[in-house]
């Protein structure tokens, strides 16, 4: 004879269950990784659309900005469309170059999608990011339409178990979580 299964109590038929059974969320992961400009360059340091004046240059036909590229590519895994690669490398060869424009493509895509919150995590033994981190919270939640609140910045030197960590390059991860609206 088999064992009777009782129905769980949980969850509740409420407001709550039933508004939280009708949220969608989806999650999409980014990366990017560029080298330091090796000798002289007349191009700065761009990090979230900001730019920083105590570290060299990133290589890269645009302005390499790594957190933006990380975004981008993270708000790729949730529309599926690849704004990195094929499109940025189009607007490159029409020479626009500021990483800003092609967040503005991947955030096109979106559609009735409403990013909630946003988590870069940059390993690099220079610039010192720390210092940095509230103006680059602000920077992309401007850029991305959401608080500041919503925007977290974490960074590591890695211990120089890598060439970011040994200070040739930036690499960035990003994870996005976006609802339905």
């Amino acid at each position: 004879m088999l064992p009777t299964v009782s129905k769980p109590r949980w969850p509740r038929k409420n407001a709550f269950s039933r508004r939280f059974k009708s949220v969608k969320v989806k999650t999409g992961i980014g990366l990017d990784s560029h080298r330091f400009v090796e000798g002289a360059s007349d191009r700065s340091l761009v990090l979230g659309g900001l730019v920083f004046e105590d570290a060299p240059a990133l290589a890269g036909n645009s302005d390499a900005d790594v957190i933006l590229h990380a975004v981008t590519d993270a708000i790729s895994g949730v529309t599926g469309r690849t704004v990195i690669g094929a499109v940025a490398d189009a607007l490159c060869q029409q020479g626009i170059t500021d990483s800003k424009a092609y967040l503005k493509v991947a955030l096109e895509d979106l559609g009735d999608w409403q990013i909630s919150h946003v988590s870069v995590a940059l390993e690099c033994l220079r610039p010192k990011i720390d210092p940095k981190v509230p103006a680059l919270r602000a920077s992309l939640a401007e850029l991305l339409g959401i608080e500041p609140g919503d925007v977290c910045i974490t960074a590591t030197t890695g211990e120089g178990l890598n060439d970011c960590g040994r200070g040739l390059g930036i690499h960035a991860s990003a994870v996005v979580t976006v609802v339905q609206v």
